[in-house]
């Protein structure tokens, strides 16, 4: 029996490598897109690709009716541009308002989900001290905390439908050729590879591949409710982090960038890259969900070669 799987942000870094998985495991995706014919190219193959505008209702809804499951990845980037306050709206708008839409959609259908996997971000947590966070930890008080807590109540009307809800908590992702360890990894394959003072922030970090096979999870194991933080066990100082990056590439790590600098550059976001969360996946390890790649030398050679 065909089992669709809807997928929002399917053409991001995570969500390309899903819709590939779920194709593998014999599952029929069907992409949501503002730019079905683009996501037909980057993804070709997949069951289908619906014209998807996450501010309004429209004939995409009536695809929610009868499917399996629904993974909500979309949302504006958070890294790599200064956040204007139209930025920062944006950003939040993208993820509330799109989820909103799903979760009406779903209330809508004559069958409904089984599951509605909803990205989150550990910036939930806010900017921390050294204490290791679960998923029982409250959330912080700044903007990205805020967006994510917003993000989730959106996410958690679906459970009143009786639809299962699981809100992932996703790290900082290391994939091989986008995302942050692409950006990292330039300058250091140069010899201008540096750590970003003060040093002591805490990054944590997951392999794309353990990132995606937390979202396998829970579309299968009833148990995947509530959030998860997707993280690998072992969160790394960024020091320690971009030293295990020269290594792995045999170039030095030896210009520290000021922190003052990054935010005359950057501005508000300056802040995310100069302190940091030390997430642990306490809710995955109990569930026994075996990581591919736990710790972080092994990912780095394997994404780096």
């Amino acid at each position: 029996m065909e089992r669709r799987v809807i997928v929002t942000g399917a053409t991001g870094l995570i969500g390309s490598t899903l819709c590939q998985r779920l194709r593998e495991q014999g599952y029929a995706p069907v992409v949501f897109s503002r730019d079905p014919a683009r996501a037909r190219t980057q993804l070709p193959g997949l069951a289908d690709y619906v014209t998807w505008e996450p501010a309004e209702e429209g004939a995409w809804a009536s695809a929610v009716d009868g499917a399996y499951a629904v993974v909500s990845l979309a949302g504006a980037p958070v890294f790599g541009r200064r956040w204007t306050p139209a930025y920062k709206r944006e950003i939040r708008d993208t993820r509330t308002v799109g989820t909103r839409g799903l979760v009406r959609a779903m209330a809508k259908a004559r069958v409904k989900p089984q599951v509605f996997v909803s990205a989150s971000a550990i910036g939930v947590y806010g900017f921390r001290d050294d204490t290791a966070l679960d998923e029982t930890d409250a959330p912080g008080t700044d903007f990205l905390a805020q967006v994510c807590a917003a993000w989730e109540a959106e996410a958690r009307a679906a459970e009143a439908l009786g639809v299962r809800t699981s809100l992932q908590r996703i790290s900082i992702v290391l994939a091989k050729d986008d995302g942050p360890l692409h950006y990292m990894a330039l300058p250091t394959r140069l010899g201008l590879g540096g750590y970003i003072l003060p040093g002591d922030q805490w990054v944590s970090w997951v392999h794309i591949e353990d990132a995606v096979g937390a979202l396998l999870l829970a579309l299968e194991d009833e148990r995947v409710r509530g959030p998860v933080n997707v993280v690998a066990p072992d969160a790394r100082r960024h020091r320690d982090f971009m030293r295990a990056l020269g290594r792995c590439l045999r170039r030095p790590v030896w210009a520290p960038v000021p922190g003052l600098a990054l935010r005359l550059a950057l501005g508000e976001f300056a802040q995310t890259l100069t302190t940091g969360q030390r997430v642990v996946p306490a809710r995955l390890e109990t569930w026994g969900f075996r990581f591919r790649y736990p710790t972080l030398e092994p990912a780095l050679r394997d994404l780096l070669g």
